[in-house]
């Protein structure tokens, strides 16, 4: 895990003008890799990139970026973990005798193969996460490839005549010709979603490289578009096209399998590894399979909080117990939560609204004083159905189309007049819905009006408000989740994971998303996915044959904190300080009085605002921190 930046331009600079802004890029991303640091730059064609350095693999020198190819033609800045290196490094091997490798790391590897056999064949050959920068000496092209799911980040875009990338927007503010202008439209998404989707960012001319592309740029080439290498689109069409039709038993026996060699691989490195337990149906399997491979007690990290309503750490004791661990969990209490909310500007480089990044940072905090690397259970819930709106919104679908469109608009409209507690509004809302592709957009949004709230803003398209390329799916189940796949994951999840992990200098990584994983996962039928009205069902049989069931099997409970409580309380000072009108008003973004107004009412205790406010909230602070 490491970060990387650069810049490629027409004007030439001086070696020690890019060396200098090289620095200070590598710098502004210190803690994805505070063990070393390197820089490469052509100032003839203005090219140049840093990289900092978390040393997983191969801790010598042999691993330094950015590397050189043998060849000398190219040159690499990688972030992230091929962890099928070996049986790369054996495949180049055995293609060509006579092989004279630096070292062990898979950055050599990696470069090797694309020296060797080129981007695509490399991409396809390559199980692992990664973001890479690879500059072409010959050809003086640029070539950003991000992986599969999207568990590395990389943005990129042009500002200026010049091209900006790297592994975080701080890294771009550091350049000279990165102008920061604020992209409204992309802040609508954020009242909706409480994050910014790709490939939007919230800053003008400044993208998301999409999961499972790459973009190749020549010099001046300001209409390279990205292009997939593996889409998950094609995914899910492939896994319902050639469906699983084996047995329940022989589906968990090659879940396991997959699962397995996932792992394996994934437990290798040259430092100290662990994994988050939570005590939920995903960590508690990725924990059973790793403690089953390996030789001595594996390291789980949990933390928990004394208000009983949000601890599971008793939980992820019990799986650890049974399981045999080395567990360790840190109790935290309401001061040491609310200590990270100012840091949240500089733990994450764009508003990300997520308040569950709170605890995230906290456990990953924990876990880094003991690992460099932490493997985790995210992807089960969008990949095997655990969400409960996958349970119950075909349900209400099927209700509500029961009733005439004009008599539900006219029901919501006579319940507008009346106080809207969260569960009023939310049935208005939902009452309103024309389809069910429109009825999940409405569950899923924090804001509707999100074009109203923010001044001169157009909302743009997302994936949830346009989901024509995804009509071929008939199952509103499947729909849900494939969608959620490709876009609250990569960008919620694995965004609120690797900020808050990286500002820890701590390396995560997420076995159930292994692309072998996730094929299969799309082959298997709905109903080993939802059963009996729960969801992540052939994931709960597998993870029986390791934790007794009355261990893991309870209602779904999320990563929460009593951020309604706290705006009210210890927060609110703060909360009010960045809200006040006058603020508002000069700063031009927000309908002031009307935030005031919605301000008023969690304060009055009238709703619970907190999740919309806490979006505002966020970019407010992240405003006043740039």
């Amino acid at each position: 895990m490491c970060g990387l930046a650069g810049f490629f331009g027409p004007f030439r600079r001086a070696a020690d003008d890019s060396a200098e802004i090289l620095r200070k890029q590598g710098l502004s991303i210190a803690l994805r890799g505070p063990d070393s640091d390197g820089i490469w730059h052509d100032d003839a064609v203005g090219f140049g990139v840093t990289h900092r350095r978390l040393s997983i693999s191969d801790l010598s020198l042999a691993g330094h970026q950015p590397m050189a190819s043998h060849c000398g033609r190219y040159i690499l800045a990688f972030n992230g973990e091929i962890y099928n290196h070996r049986e790369l490094r054996s495949r180049l091997e055995q293609e060509e005798q006579g092989n004279t490798w630096r070292g062990h790391s898979d950055t050599e590897v990696l470069l090797t193969c694309l020296a060797r056999w080129g981007l695509d064949r490399t991409l396809q050959a390559c199980v692992g996460m990664f973001a890479f920068a690879l500059w072409d000496r010959q050809d003086r092209t640029l070539t950003l490839a991000r992986d599969r799911m999207g568990e590395k980040p990389l943005y990129w875009g042009w500002q200026g005549q010049t091209l900006l990338f790297g592994s975080e927007l701080k890294a771009l503010r550091a350049h000279p010709d990165f102008q920061g202008m604020i992209d409204r439209d992309a802040l609508t998404l954020l009242l909706r979603y409480n994050y910014i989707p790709a490939p939007y960012s919230i800053y003008r001319g400044i993208r998301k490289l999409p999961a499972g592309h790459y973009v190749v740029i020549g010099v001046g080439d300001r209409d390279a578009m990205p292009r997939p290498f593996w889409d998950y689109r094609n995914v899910v069409r492939a896994g319902l096209e050639t469906p699983f039709t084996g047995t329940d038993g022989q589906a968990i026996d090659e879940l396991e399998a997959r699962l397995m060699t996932s792992i394996q691989g994934q437990r290798v490195a040259d430092v100290p590894l662990g994994a988050f337990l939570s005590g939920g149906i995903d960590s508690s399997l990725v924990v059973s399979l790793m403690q089953r491979q390996a030789s001595q007690r594996v390291n789980t990290y949990a933390i928990g909080f004394q208000a009983r309503d949000f601890d599971e750490a008793v939980h992820a004791r019990a799986v650890a117990d049974h399981l045999g661990t080395d567990h360790a969990e840190l109790y935290v209490t309401e001061q040491d939560a609310l200590a990270i909310v100012p840091e949240l500007p500089r733990i994450y480089c764009e508003p990300f609204a997520d308040s569950s990044q709170i605890p995230t940072f906290l456990v990953s905090r924990m876990a880094r004083q003991h690992v460099t690397v932490a493997l985790s259970g995210d992807g089960g819930d969008e990949l095997f159905g655990g969400y409960t709106p996958y349970q119950f919104m075909p349900r209400l679908w099927r209700w509500l189309r029961m009733i005439p469109a004009p008599l539900r608009q006219g029901i919501a409209a006579m319940l507008v007049p009346l106080p809207a507690p969260q569960r009023i509004e939310k049935l208005l809302t939902i009452l309103g819905a024309t389809s069910r592709e429109d009825l999940y957009l409405r569950v899923r949004s924090h804001w509707m009006d999100t074009e109203s709230m923010i001044l001169g803003a157009n909302e743009p398209d997302s994936l949830l408000r346009h989901p024509d390329t995804w009509r071929f799916v008939k199952s509103f189940e499947v729909w849900m989740m494939s969608l959620d796949a490709c876009g609250y994951m990569p960008d919620d999840i694995l965004v609120k994971v690797d900020r808050a992990a990286m500002a820890n200098s701590l390396e995560t990584r997420v076995p159930l998303l292994d692309h072998r994983v996730v094929e299969f996962a799309a082959r298997l039928p709905l109903s080993m996915k939802i059963r009996d009205g729960r969801g992540k069902w052939v994931l709960r049989q597998l993870l029986y044959r390791y934790v007794p069931q009355s261990l893991v099997d309870r209602p779904k409970a999320g990563f929460a904190v009593p951020l309604g409580s706290w705006l009210r309380g210890p927060l609110r000072e703060w909360a009010e300080d960045l809200l006040q009108e006058p603020k508002l008003r000069k700063e031009g973004y927000f309908d002031a009085k009307r935030i005031q107004e919605i301000w008023q009412e969690h304060l009055n205790g009238r709703a619970d605002r907190s999740n919309r406010l806490w979006s505002i909230l966020i970019f407010q602070a992240w405003l006043a921190d740039q």
